[in-house]
């Protein structure tokens, strides 16, 4: 037994000297096909596993190394001197590889605007306060509400909400030198109080007439005559706006009828009445917006930014005085905020 096992020795020595039968040299043929763990980068950039290589991002399985491989004889080092294949030597660059791109040359991206934010810790605050008031009561009663009062009915407290604001939409129009959209809101107004039983109704939207709304305010003609935002306010009940949008409470008050009944307290439910009856026709769109933000604050200003720049860029499109003139850019002019 350990004759056996000392010839046994023997052999396995002299095949470790001489070389395996089908490998003459260690450093030749053997060298052909270098033994690599999974997930070990080859020279060319490609993944191995075992005998087969995975294509970088493509996934598909290429043929053998040995079909690659040098011929025996040739010095491995030699491989730095092939030509690379042009693939990534990083791993992710190839599936990141616009992490450096110059993203100005996107679509509307020369019509972000910003808008300065002085007082943001106040804004912070009232932001804070509307959103708590919007939990805490102006949802549960909407809620209730449009449990209590059927769509139809709500939607006609919303038309006639609207209608209601015919002088300010008219007004702004004329000012605004748009006269198609004065005479599309004129005739609105008629058929609406006509056949729409005083605004419940919007027969001037159905199939033949088709007159469309003009929502417009006096914050959009400011706009339209080069006055800027000036700076980011959120009023509470109220929410986002600007000194220049704000100018827009005024002239609603001054124009809308509602406001003229006397005695002057029977107008005030009418601004709750409004809130909770739109609230009821949009409930969860406020939700949808604050959990697909970071920061609450951040994505209604610049969203109401932006709006309000879009609604003007439209408005200024249906003017026969200013579509032909460029954009001073007020929007933009104002200086960027703080974040």
């Amino acid at each position: 037994m350990k004759v056996n096992l000392f010839i046994l020795v023997l052999v396995i020595f002299f095949f470790a000297a001489v070389g395996f039968p089908g490998c003459p040299a260690p450093d030749a043929a053997c060298a052909q096909t270098p033994e690599m763990g999974d997930g070990q980068v080859t020279g060319d950039g490609q993944w191995g596993r075992g005998d087969r290589l995975w294509a970088m991002g493509d996934g598909k399985s290429q043929d053998p190394v040995h079909a690659e491989s040098p011929s025996a004889g040739e010095d491995v080092p030699a491989r730095k001197d092939m030509k690379p294949s042009g693939r990534s030597q990083d791993a992710f660059q190839d599936e990141y590889k616009d992490e450096g791109q110059d993203y100005d040359d996107e679509p509307f991206a020369d019509e972000r605007v910003t808008i300065a934010d002085p007082i943001e810790p106040f804004n912070r605050l009232m932001h804070r306060f509307n959103d708590r008031l919007y939990f805490w009561l102006l949802k549960p009663v909407a809620e209730g509400y449009k449990e209590a009062v059927p769509e139809p009915a709500r939607i006609s407290v919303k038309n006639f909400y609207y209608h209601l604001l015919f002088p300010i939409r008219f007004v702004n129009c004329v000012l605004q030198a748009d006269l198609t959209g004065a005479g599309s809101e004129a005739g609105r107004f008629a058929i609406n109080t006509v056949w729409g039983v005083g605004g419940l109704l919007d027969p001037s939207s159905n199939q033949g007439i088709e007159l469309p709304k003009q929502n417009t305010d006096f914050g959009q003609t400011l706009g339209m005559y080069g006055v800027g935002h000036g700076f980011y306010i959120v009023w509470p009940f109220l929410g986002p706006s600007s000194p220049r949008d704000s100018v827009d409470i005024a002239g609603e008050y001054v124009l809308d009828p509602l406001s003229y009944f006397t005695p002057w307290y029977t107008s005030l439910g009418k601004r709750p009445l409004k809130m909770i009856n739109n609230a009821s026709l949009s409930l969860g769109d406020y939700e949808a917006v604050i959990e697909a933000a970071i920061d609450p604050y951040i994505a209604i200003r610049n969203g109401y930014i932006q709006y309000r720049m879009k609604e003007v860029q439209a408005r200024r499109a249906k003017s026969l005085f200013f579509r032909n003139r460029k954009n001073a850019a007020p929007e933009a002019a104002d200086p960027p905020p703080a974040n």
